[in-house]
């Protein structure tokens, strides 16, 4: 028995070879099964925009069932479906909006990561010798940019450090 080839759009598998699979990919099935996998990514602007240039279906509105189902090339909303439809996209639109005036920072990325490079250059010249203004603005630095930390799950090494600097203990015994 030979090697089997598994095609997760249709959930079937065949014998692997260029001509059983070449023949599936090029099937109609497998490209509506592909076509129905993507749809269930799409955003819902794109949805509704999809929908509103249907012409509604005939026989879904007199009957009720289509019988080409998700694959009509009419419409099956309801006037109901584009209302609910509708309101779901401005929600969204409202949300990025929210989101984009509450990320605005004060200053752009490019300048906090051009500062802080400043800063450390300066301190890599000047050795472990610091004022109490060096101080001072060293831990005004330490307020990240709100984009950066609005990213869940963060790795420990980008997450800024706790107010008053970490904690190193030396350890002289090895062993």
């Amino acid at each position: 028995m030979g090697k089997r080839y598994y095609c997760d759009y249709c959930d079937r598998s065949f014998q692997d070879n260029m001509h059983n699979r070449k023949k599936h990919l090029n099937g109609v099935q497998h490209h509506r099964a592909k076509k129905a996998w993507f749809d269930h990514f799409r955003d819902t602007a794109a949805i509704l925009y999809d929908e509103q240039t249907k012409k509604p279906c005939r026989k879904f509105l007199q009957k009720g069932i289509c019988d080409f189902g998700p694959n009509c090339r009419f419409s099956h909303m309801s006037e109901e479906d584009f209302f609910h439809l509708q309101r779901q996209v401005e929600e969204e639109q409202q949300r990025k909006e929210d989101s984009k005036d509450r990320t605005k920072p004060d200053r752009t990325i490019e300048e906090w990561l051009s500062r802080r490079e400043k800063k450390q250059s300066v301190i890599s010249t000047k050795g472990d010798k610091k004022t109490e203004e060096d101080g001072e603005e060293g831990q005004a630095e330490i307020n990240v940019p709100p984009q950066l930390l609005s990213i869940p799950d963060l790795p420990p090494s980008l997450l800024p450090p706790p107010p008053g600097g970490w904690k190193v203990k030396v350890n002289t015994e090895w062993g």
